[in-house]
């Protein structure tokens, strides 16, 4: 067996490993960014929720302090 001949026989494989190994690491990546950007969705959603919630007990309080000086001017 000649010095060429064990360089394919041994670099062929690895380069197809390599390959394969390059193609799943990309496939992983591109999943990866798919499951960020839903993420990001939530976030976002959350942040309206809150932002909701906030002007909704801010509305809650000044009906409340309406009510509550309604009632001391009564008194």
């Amino acid at each position: 067996m000649t010095n060429e001949q064990l360089y394919i026989l041994v670099g062929v494989p690895m380069l197809f490993n390599a390959t394969l190994i390059g193609f799943v690491i990309a496939c992983i990546n591109a999943r990866f960014g798919k499951v960020e950007s839903k993420i990001d969705g939530i976030d976002k959603r959350f942040d309206d929720m809150r932002d909701l919630w906030r002007a909704e007990l801010r509305r809650v309080e000044e009906v409340l302090d309406a009510r509550l000086k309604h009632i001391e001017e009564r008194g």
